[in-house]
């Protein structure tokens, strides 16, 4: 890699505000990385050109070919390129679990498949908003009387400043409270769990269960009934010990042939295919430390 440059969000391109920061940030990534390329950006034409979006690639394909020359272009969703750098370009699965979740899979012969990443109001199963969200819902029932006890009710408020679930609720209503602050909490649920909380262990456990359910449904689209794939995890929710660890045993005996986090970043995946692409079969040996 002999250039890399770094630019705002540019998840949303509707009108023209969001396709002028659109372009700024691309246009600031591409000019960074050809300054330490030393590259004139306004002239140079590429081999190849591998972009993965946040997002979806649709809305995005005429503005990234006009700031971009390249003599050919791959423009693709965030999850392939976390997948092709997370494996190394092999065939296998992604889960991905932040604010939210969703899982992707390539097969050996090239087609793909994908699970969740519905956003917040129908999906984010296992991701962290969702993790709060059962956290919530544990906290209004003790607090109303019908359900189990647990330390997650006082956790939320004295985080939140909130007097009572109730009112924590109609808070996580507000404009203050957008979806990716709610899911900020989620390390409440792991502290909580760690100090044996039952109510908190077990919104882990379903999390787990539910992200495995994602993976095994995208392993059953794409690979023959007990074939073994690697398989990567990323995302701040996988930094939950108890997540994790409940994660790994339901999906290692029954899809994955290894479990592990990503050996490279999404940037060094979009670098692989596009190099693909050009008819290069990079094969990456000896991953370095620092890229694991």
């Amino acid at each position: 890699m002999i250039g890399f440059g770094r630019g705002g969000p540019c998840n949303h391109v509707s009108g023209i505000e969001g396709r002028t920061r659109f372009c700024r940030a691309l246009g600031e990534c591409l000019e960074q990385a050809c300054g330490q390329a030393s590259l004139d950006s306004r002239t140079v034409t590429f081999a190849c050109a591998c972009l993965g979006f946040s997002g979806g690639p649709e809305d995005k394909e005429a503005f990234s070919r006009e700031l971009i020359r390249s003599g050919q272009y791959k423009i693709t969703h965030d999850a392939e390129i976390a997948l092709s750098g997370a494996i190394a370009g092999e065939p296998g699965i992604i889960v991905i679990a932040g604010t939210g979740s969703m899982v992707f899979g390539r097969n050996a012969e090239g087609k793909t498949g994908r699970a969740g990443g519905w956003g917040h109001v129908f999906g984010d199963e296992g991701g962290a908003f969702g993790i709060i969200r059962r956290a919530l819902r544990a906290a209004l029932q003790y607090e109303e009387g019908w359900g189990p006890p647990t330390i997650l009710r006082d956790a939320l408020l004295k985080e939140t400043g909130a007097a009572t679930a109730n009112e924590l609720l109609h808070l996580f209503y507000t404009q203050d409270y957008p979806h990716r602050r709610v899911a900020s909490l989620g390390p409440l649920v792991t502290r909580a769990a760690e100090t044996g909380d039952a109510v908190a262990l077990q919104i882990l456990d379903i999390a787990a269960a539910e992200l495995a359910r994602f993976a095994k449904g995208v392993h059953q689209q794409l690979f023959r009934e007990g074939e073994k794939v690697p398989l990567a995890y990323v995302g701040g929710a996988f930094q939950s010990a108890p997540l994790l660890v409940n994660f790994a045993r339901r999906v290692c005996d029954a899809i994955a042939s290894r479990v592990a986090p990503p050996r490279l970043n999404p940037a060094a995946g979009a670098l692989l295919d596009a190099l693909r692409m050009d008819g290069n079969e990079a094969e990456v040996s000896g991953v370095p430390e620092s890229e694991k």
